[in-house]
């Protein structure tokens, strides 16, 4: 009789030891969840991240002018002539350069040079030569895209040959450089930024040697 009371007394002991164990362990559940509920209120909520929906500001989109050949909607591809390709191509790809480009008929009125004539293989080396030195008059090491430039204010930079540069931007936001109107501004082929112009940076002695015969008498 005494161990059976012994034993049921050990399994009552068992019991409540039980009984006390999942009840501590129901209040800390409880209680954590008290306190996630109580910081959840408590705590403003963390605002979202902006996302930045474009890689160029609007002031430095691309954009042409009404009377050029080119036209805005042509920005994807960011297209200029097969001469304005083979500057940007003669340009490190990791360096950030603006590039002002002539526009094709400024290549053959000034250069004479056009692809037709100018890309043959009997051609080709005088093209690239003439291409290469129009390139040190107009490939400045630095961005400049139309909306870093102030309106009707000159700024003065220098190209790669050390030719002195003065360009401004326009009421109409196109680009000027040294007296010379762009046509279409903010095209990007990699880290260049190109600016169509309709004319041609170069200097005094460079140009003298496109004038025809009769003007150097």
């Amino acid at each position: 009789m005494n161990v059976n009371v012994k034993n049921s007394a050990k399994r009552g002991g068992r019991v409540c030891s039980s009984s006390v164990f999942y009840l501590w362990v129901l209040l800390l559940l409880l209680a954590l969840a008290g306190l996630q509920l109580l910081f959840s209120w408590s705590l403003p909520p963390l605002p979202l991240p902006k996302l930045k929906l474009s890689l160029i500001h609007n002031d430095s989109s691309f954009l042409c002018s009404s009377s050029s050949s080119l036209q805005s909607g042509d920005s994807g591809s960011g297209r200029i002539c097969e001469f304005g390709d083979m500057m940007v191509s003669m340009l490190p790809v990791d360096l950030p350069f603006t590039l002002f480009v002539p526009s094709p008929p400024a290549f053959d009125k000034f250069l004479k040079l056009n692809p037709v004539q100018s890309l043959t293989p009997q051609n080709f080396n005088n093209t690239y030569a003439i291409i290469s030195r129009v390139l040190g008059f107009s490939a400045v090491p630095q961005h400049l895209s139309a909306g870093a430039l102030p309106v009707r204010t000159e700024v003065s930079v220098d190209a790669v040959s050390g030719f002195k540069l003065l360009t401004w931007r326009d009421l109409d936001g196109m680009v000027v450089v040294n007296g010379i109107r762009s046509e279409c501004i903010n095209i990007r082929k990699g880290d260049v930024i190109v600016h169509i112009i309709s004319g041609v940076l170069m200097d005094a002695e460079f140009e003298q040697s496109f004038l025809p015969d009769y003007e150097d008498r």
